[in-house]
């Protein structure tokens, strides 16, 4: 583990810019490697830092907003260093959600942990993976390859909402957002659980 700079957190705070214009474009920030640094977001969307919950819901929005993740591996970056971090699940939860309807049809939008609203349809999918002991998780897609893990509550209003449609000749069970059909599983499974 190396320390950030020279202060920690607080030199992770002081090399981001200050601009307020929409999140930073850390997708064109390429700093050096810096390090791992003791930071951990746990599966239930608690950061950590030093094992200590980080307590300032504006610090965790900071490092959210420069969160970045290249192939399975995540990091914060600043434009001048990059520094790794553990991602337990997702970095994110949906942890609400609203439905709408407009021109598209059904629109849903979930807010997440930290305060961010996306709307489920092009560019932000939903996708659901099984679990090993059955059954199915969630997820939504937040932005750069940055995934929320939908709060078990939302997935079963996502099912109440669900509907069977045939994709490639088969029946499958989903459900919709701003004009996109977002498949669960085989409708013949769900079924059997109706």
């Amino acid at each position: 583990m190396v320390k950030i700079g020279q202060g920690g957190l607080e030199g992770i705070v002081a090399a981001l810019p200050r601009e307020k214009r929409g999140p930073p474009p850390v997708e064109k920030w390429n700093p050096p490697f810096c390090g791992d640094i003791d930071m951990k977001i746990a599966a239930d969307g608690t950061w950590f830092y030093q094992k200590t919950p980080i307590g300032r819901p504006a610090l965790v929005k900071l490092f959210a907003s420069v969160l970045k993740r290249e192939g399975d591996k995540y990091f914060l970056v600043t434009p001048v260093e990059k520094v790794g971090l553990i991602v337990v699940e997702a970095p994110f939860l949906a942890v609400e959600l609203k439905i709408e309807d407009d021109a598209r049809g059904q629109v849903l939008s979930f807010r997440t942990n930290v305060d961010d609203w996306v709307e489920a349809g092009p560019g932000h999918a939903l996708r659901f993976e099984p679990e090993p002991e059955g059954g199915l998780k969630p997820f939504l897609h937040v932005r750069r390859e940055l995934w929320a893990k939908v709060t078990r509550p939302l997935f079963y209003d996502l099912v109440e909402l669900g509907e069977e449609r045939t994709i490639d000749g088969k029946a499958m069970f989903g459900v919709v957002s701003a004009g996109e059909f977002f498949a669960m599983a085989d409708a013949s499974v769900v079924r059997e659980f109706a």
